[in-house]
């Protein structure tokens, strides 16, 4: 959608003038991962929403993106310190490079400047993202509690994605319904497709963690699995009669390299993708049908080949799996 990419481009210099402190340091370190790039898709919701893709981007809708984006990387900013990664986006991590005080503390200078511009826009979005960071933090803390337990249930994992992906990308669909002043009705369909498409996204991401390879995830496939992050897949797996010995047997611990793909081997051989494909796709057609209250063709049709475009992915990865 032309709206949605100028958008974008303008939102981009927002973006970066948005944590300019003055301070040398501070600037370098804060606009690391912006110079890094990414996909920019919980803006491009926003944007998408905001414009119904056909419509300029006002101020509003811009800052409202800014807003977003700025939640989600001071989080990665704090994810990447917890994770002990080493690298993002193709760099190195601010932690590997600059160490985990100054990474904590630009993460939290990021939410600090998200705050400020939601503040800006009005009380609604200001609570909004709020609630959303406490959203975050609860979903990040609901993963480290159930970090290497083999007794994950599915309730928990559901709870932790939640938190940690959907409320964002829901989010990110409210901000842009509310900065152009969307209908209530209009407001809540969005929000709930943001939603559902937030859960789909991650349980996508999970299955390519399973079945991917390193070339397209940018990062080593299993890595969750080595860190102890049981995903819906490994929980389907662990239940079933002809594997779930052997990998229970596996896991409750940091893995090796060849522990990690004989882990992903036993998963891959069962129906565990097949079913969290399946449940993947239940979410896609929940965020299809709350479309159904979208007032603009444009943004629907849009909305809805984002949604299929993850179903895609899956299949495009299906030699290595048994979607």
């Amino acid at each position: 959608m032309p709206s949605v990419e100028q958008g974008l481009s303008e939102m981009e210099g927002l973006l970066k003038e948005s944590v300019a402190s003055g301070d040398p340091m501070l600037n370098q370190v804060a606009t690391y991962l912006i110079d890094a790039g990414g996909k920019r898709l919980r803006p491009a919701l926003a944007i998408s929403v905001a414009t119904g893709g056909v419509e300029e981007a006002s101020k509003d809708d811009l800052l409202g993106a800014v807003a977003v984006e700025l939640v989600h990387l001071g989080s990665l900013y704090h994810d990447d310190v917890m994770d002990e990664a080493s690298m993002r986006r193709s760099v190195r991590s601010v932690n590997a490079r600059w160490g985990n005080l100054v990474a904590i503390v630009a993460g939290d200078y990021l939410l600090a400047k998200s705050a400020e511009i939601a503040a800006d826009l009005g009380p609604h979005i200001a609570s909004l993202l709020a609630r959303t960071l406490g959203e975050l933090c609860r979903g990040q803390i609901g993963e480290v509690q159930t970090a290497y337990s083999t007794g994950r249930t599915r309730e928990q994992y559901f709870g932790v994605i939640a938190g940690k992906t959907a409320a964002l990308m829901e989010a990110s669909c409210r901000v842009g319904a509310l900065t152009s002043g969307l209908p209530d009705s209009e407001v809540v369909a969005l929000t709930d497709f943001g939603r559902y498409f937030g859960m789909a996204f991650q349980l996508r991401d999970d299955i390519l963690d399973i079945i991917g390879n390193e070339d397209d995830l940018g990062k080593d496939p299993g890595q969750d699995l080595a860190e102890g992050i049981y995903t819906l897949p490994v929980l389907v797996a662990l239940d079933d009669e002809s594997v779930g010995s052997e990998l229970r047997e596996l896991l409750g611990k940091p893995l090796s390299g060849i522990e990690r793909d004989r882990a992903r081997t036993l998963v891959m051989s069962c129906n565990a993708i097949s079913k969290s494909a399946s449940a993947m796709r239940e979410w896609l057609d929940a965020s299809v049908r709350a479309l159904d209250e979208a007032s603009s063709p444009a943004l629907c049709s849009a909305l809805e080949q984002l949604s299929n475009s993850l179903d895609d992915d899956i299949l495009q990865a299906e030699p290595l799996g048994a979607v």
